[in-house]
């Protein structure tokens, strides 16, 4: 498949209503999840992106079955399902290969997988999942390929080394099979993980405590049949408010998930631009302050991450490139990965007035005018982000390597272009 690129012409407003995607975090563990029940499931507004294309061929390959019904409708059926080698190549592909473990452990008992790929944003450790399986009652091994083996999941008191997204994903799914009561403690409660906790439940598990950092699991359940709807993808809300932001531009983002959005709001009131709720409809003005909003005293405010439900790592990007039009200083604190600031220079070049201090801060004095620049997009979010400084930048900006960009965001070409931007992708797309 040759490389992508987009061709941005800057300056152009945007106008009009946007329906976010599906939550792409949410779909993975809900696709691999499928895979618990003998019985049909059907998932609808599931994003048609590269991860998911990618994680579909690979339940393939275990023997499910996998059917797009409509363009973001999927029928699965994993009626009997093998526990075969998984390909390498597609493996390499997609960080969520790894959510396939506990599915596959649960019913096929065994799991050799090749190491997972995804984002080059630092080091991702998967010490959290092996210790999860190994207090449910699994043996795992690693060396060039992962390799798990459980004769019966036993329920347990599981206490994880950190809040991972992936391993609580992984943890919840292995203890819907487990004999007994699982406690899960310390565990990630984005909203992809309560869309994943909230799908087994409609299949048929019992959980407690979803949306906390406690999750109590009685197993083993019973599992049926199902039609679900993945949730709208909040880190997508939130790179259109960064978006429409610094176009200038008023945007109705509508059926946002709003209920998931308060910590996403307050950190880009933080940037000054606020957003109006009507209903589950977000809409962003186009006449914001964009003044940055120092901290009590007059100190230099900072923004900073945290695992949910404080500011998300996946829009640390985006108020970056959002913190470049706005006026004053502020200091941006990425605690979660070590590479992922790493596009920065971009930035600068395109004249951007931002010092990168170390790998996870990086100071921005806005506002500065952005010039069309050539860049080459190191990961999702990062691709993004560039997309909305070429929208914003003064002429022309060319991002390469955007095949990343569609990795996390549906047709977004067609869809911004759709409200006004002027997005040219090269090979064009067909059908």
């Amino acid at each position: 498949m040759p490389p992508i690129q987009y061709i941005v012409e800057g300056g152009h407003r945007l106008t009009g209503t946007i329906v976010p995607s599906g939550n792409k975090n949410a779909a993975l563990p809900i696709i691999a999840a499928a895979l618990l029940t003998e019985h049909p499931v059907t998932l609808d507004n599931v994003p048609r992106i590269r991860d998911t294309e990618t994680l579909v061929e690979l339940i393939r390959s275990v023997g499910a079955s996998a059917e797009w019904l409509k363009p973001n409708t999927l029928a699965i059926h994993a009626k009997s399902i093998r526990a075969a080698d998984l390909d390498p190549e597609l493996c390499a592909r997609i960080r969520a290969s790894i959510l396939l473990a506990g599915p596959l452990l649960a019913r096929c008992g065994e799991v050799v997988l090749p190491p997972p790929g995804g984002d080059v944003i630092g080091r991702r450790r998967l010490d959290t999942h092996f210790l999860a399986f190994e207090q449910l009652g699994a043996t795992v091994a690693a060396s060039a390929r992962l390799e798990l083996r459980c004769s019966r999941l036993k329920g347990a008191d599981v206490f994880l080394d950190e809040p991972s997204v992936t391993a609580t994903e992984n943890a919840l799914m292995a203890a819907v099979a487990a004999d007994g009561t699982t406690y899960l403690r310390n565990v990630a409660s984005e909203p992809h993980v309560q869309d994943l906790a909230h799908f087994l439940v409609a299949l048929g598990a019992r959980i407690d405590g979803i949306g906390t950092n406690t999750m109590v699991v009685h197993g083993p359940a019973t599992l049926g049949s199902i039609n679900y709807a993945i949730g709208p993808d909040h880190i997508e809300v939130g790179s259109l408010i960064g978006l429409a932001a610094v176009t200038r531009s008023k945007l109705r983002i509508a059926r946002a998930g709003v209920i998931h959005l308060r910590s996403i709001r307050m950190g880009f009131e933080r940037l000054g631009i606020s957003c109006e709720v009507e209903g589950d409809d977000l809409i962003v003005s186009d006449r914001q302050t964009l003044k940055i909003q120092d901290d009590f005293g007059g100190h230099v405010p900072k923004l900073e991450d945290q695992p949910w439900p404080a500011f998300p790592a996946d829009l640390m990007s985006i108020a970056i490139v959002t913190a470049t039009q706005c006026a004053g200083v502020i200091l941006m604190f990425e605690k979660m990965f070590e590479s992922r600031m790493f596009f920065v220079d971009k930035l600068i070049a395109m004249g951007g007035r931002i010092v990168l201090c170390d790998p996870h801060r990086a100071i921005v004095a806005g506002p500065s005018r952005l010039k069309g620049a050539p860049m080459t997009s190191p990961d999702i979010r990062a691709g993004m982000a560039m997309l909305l400084a070429a929208a914003c930048a003064d002429g022309v900006s060319t991002i390469n390597n955007a095949d990343q960009v569609e990795r996390g965001y549906e047709r977004i070409d067609e869809r911004l272009n759709a409200l006004g931007a002027r997005i040219t992708r090269v090979p064009a797309r067909g059908g």
